[in-house]
């Protein structure tokens, strides 16, 4: 009877057990019903691609696609967020390692004697591999030898929760880092995506500029003609010739333009540019109509939503930690085994011995200490939830700038496509012209330099309106949702 009373008194302090400090609850944020520039947009089906963990092959583009892939494999910057995320995941397994009693075990030798000299003695041990030490007389005592293993183990329950709390918040913060590794991920996928497009885009103003710099050099032959025949000025033939070098230079700086593009997509493609060469490929890129989402629903697919949402549920468990210090702690402890004076008898009933212990303590006095811990620990949760409805806010407003994009680029390309169309006739007409001596031929150089600037505008709007394509595909989320967070 009287060794069941610790055992009654245990199980009765842990189901009077209880966890002190708030529970969390998700904190609201100002969520609109609709999109103010969602008019005319497509509701989002199954199929979307861009609503797929593979958005980018709404694109079409198998090059793309391929580069996409390697990011999830070889990219560097990836690599370290999921790292950080098992680190993180290794910390829960350490919190909810205080939930068990710490038991050690032990074996030893003693030799101990009398009678006023020196002694020698045995070796001893604790653990699972021993160590002792001997000391006795050395006079005529009697040597006496003491044979002892033991298990002993020490348990603080968790009765005020913070344990408990110390876990949740663990658990809390390993999802936020999950979600970094998901916005790490879709992070480099869309800087990816963007940088093929500006490569893309450099190829075909290359292609332009040979076009071009091919027009400037017959320009220049027809002025020189004409100079050799004595029917164009001098400064006809050095404004065509300068016409010319100018062009060459530009299509120089494209191509270092080019090589610097290329050298970054193969390293967030985790590859040695020297690996990844990417050979000019044709500008055949669609646009594609990204379907819109409820306002609502971007909170379970953004990351960097879900990252601080997590993080504010982390902080509000770390509350309940600060406030358990209020309270009284109790360690128990216990001790058995056996010890006899020789081995033959060392696991005999008369040989067993055992003790239990219990201790309770608390803090009277710190100098307000714990007190400013708890306060600490409610500013820190209210920082983070003000951090997560920031994060709501400035991921609405993201959705929002892509959205009006979107409908302005579309009717600026048709305008600047029927700028370029212009100006390219009008090269024609001025050439026409001066080769029939009714213009001189500055009037040529300015429609070549027209024209040329718009067709480099029309090809970076077509540009601008595939990034902003990705752009809004990211401020969508990119096909994640908070599904895919780690339950544990």
């Amino acid at each position: 009877m009287p060794q069941s009373r610790p055992l009654a008194l245990t199980t009765l302090l842990l189901m009077g057990g209880c966890m002190v400090g708030p529970n969390y609850h998700k904190p609201s944020t100002p969520t609109p019903p609709a999109y103010k520039e969602a008019g005319g947009w497509t509701p989002i089906q199954p199929s979307d691609a861009a609503d797929r963990k593979d958005w980018w092959t709404v694109f079409g583009d198998p090059t793309l696609n391929t580069l996409e892939a390697r990011v999830e494999v070889s990219n560097q910057t990836l690599a370290a967020a999921e790292a950080a995320y098992r680190q993180a995941h290794a910390v829960v397994a350490e919190d909810q390692a205080a939930l068990w009693p710490v038991v050690t075990g032990g074996a030893n030798v003693t030799q101990s004697g009398g009678g006023g000299g020196s002694n020698s003695s045995g070796v001893g041990g604790t653990g699972s591999s021993g160590s002792g030490s001997t000391t006795g007389g050395t006079g005529g005592g009697k040597t006496r030898t003491i044979y002892q293993v033991n298990l002993g183990a020490t348990w603080a329950p968790d009765i005020w929760g913070a344990v408990r709390r110390q876990i949740n918040s663990g658990k809390a913060q390993a999802q936020a880092s999950a979600a970094l590794v998901a916005n790490a991920r879709l992070s480099a996928q869309i800087e990816l995506a963007s940088d093929y497009f500006t490569l893309r885009q450099l190829d075909e103003e290359k292609r332009d500029d040979d076009a071009i710099l091919a027009a400037d050099k017959h320009a220049l032959d027809v002025v020189q003609n004409k100079y050799n025949a004595g029917n164009a000025a001098r400064s006809d033939l050095l404004t065509a010739k300068g016409t010319y070098d100018s062009a060459q230079a530009n299509d120089a700086d494209l191509a270092q333009q080019r090589a610097r593009m290329e050298d970054a997509i193969a390293v967030l493609a985790g590859q040695p540019p020297a690996d990844l060469p990417l050979p000019p490929g044709p500008w055949n890129l669609t646009v594609p109509q990204i379907p819109a989402t409820v306002p609502s629903a971007l909170l379970q697919r953004r990351p960097d939503i879900a990252n601080a949402e997590r993080t504010a549920a982390s902080q509000s468990e770390l509350i309940g930690v600060a406030v358990a210090a209020y309270f009284p702690n109790l360690n128990l402890s216990g001790q058995g085994g056996f010890s006899a004076p020789n081995l033959g008898s060392l696991f005999n009933a008369s040989s067993l011995f055992w003790s239990l212990g219990a201790q309770a303590a608390e803090t009277i006095f710190n100098g307000g200490l714990t007190s400013a811990k708890v306060r600490a620990a409610h500013a820190a949760y209210e920082e983070a939830v003000a951090n997560y409805r920031q994060t709501v806010l400035a991921a609405f407003q993201n959705v929002e700038d892509n959205m009006a994009a979107q409908k302005v680029f579309e009717s600026e390309e048709a305008l600047l496509q029927a700028a370029y169309d212009n100006a390219q006739e009008n090269v024609t007409v001025t050439l026409n012209e001066y080769q029939a001596g009714t213009v001189d031929y500055t009037t040529v150089a300015t429609a070549q330099v027209t024209a040329y600037q718009a067709r480099n505008a029309l090809t970076q709007m077509q540009a601008n309106r595939l990034t902003t394509a990705v752009s809004l595909i990211e401020a969508l989320g990119g096909g994640w949702n908070t599904s895919q967070l780690p339950k544990s």
